[in-house]
């Protein structure tokens, strides 16, 4: 074997490696591609719903846009849009959770099936359900208001498993010991994506 041929195969295996041991995105082996154009085309394409393209493609910018301005590790980009497409499949005016009214009516409304306290002033958000900013916002907003006391209480050192706890936290009913090592449902679709992505990244795809 030749000196050239088996310096290529060197750089070969060291970058299959490279690949091999990303979390979830590798800059070099994607090309510096953005991860949330990623995310965007994993949402566009894997979570099915009966909206046009050019609706779903428009809601999904939409949430982006909003959650970009949270600052959230790599790792957890794409939590607001993971959760939409759980949660109502990109369909803002969804209605769900009929089973906790007494007379059958929606408990749940909107992209991330929000109760009525969101709407209201004095404990929620003041927002309007049925709307795609006012509701991602106020989303992302109520988990980040749960970073103190997750870190004061679940004593995480890493931004991932914060953001985690913290978004547990928003979504769910308090319990006096906390939920540090529970996960959203959410997450699961978040990851699904991130395999996607990371394999296509390994097959130099991005």
């Amino acid at each position: 074997m030749s000196s050239v041929c088996y310096n290529i195969m060197i750089v070969f295996i060291i970058n299959l490696l490279m690949v091999t041991n990303t979390a979830f995105y590798d800059a070099e082996h994607c090309a510096d591609a953005d991860i949330y154009g990623l995310i965007y085309d994993e949402a566009t394409q894997n979570c099915v719903n009966t909206a046009s393209s050019e609706r779903k493609g428009q809601i999904i910018s939409e949430i982006i846009e909003i959650e970009k301005k949270y600052n959230l590790p790599d790792s957890m980009k794409g939590l607001a849009v993971a959760a939409a497409c759980q949660e109502s499949r990109f369909n803002p005016k969804a209605r769900g959770d009929r089973k906790f009214s007494k007379y059958n009516r929606p408990k749940a409304i909107g992209l991330y099936q929000m109760w009525p306290w969101w709407e209201s002033t004095k404990y929620g958000y003041g927002i309007d359900r049925e709307d795609v900013q006012q509701s991602t916002d106020a989303f992302l907003r109520h988990i980040v208001r749960q970073i103190p006391k997750v870190k004061k209480n679940c004593r995480f050192k890493t931004e991932e498993r914060i953001w985690i706890a913290a978004w547990v936290h928003a979504i769910r009913k308090p319990k006096p010991e906390g939920r540090c090592y529970q996960r959203p449902k959410h997450l699961r679709v978040l990851r699904s994506w991130q395999r996607n992505i990371k394999k296509l990244c390994k097959e130099g795809g991005c």
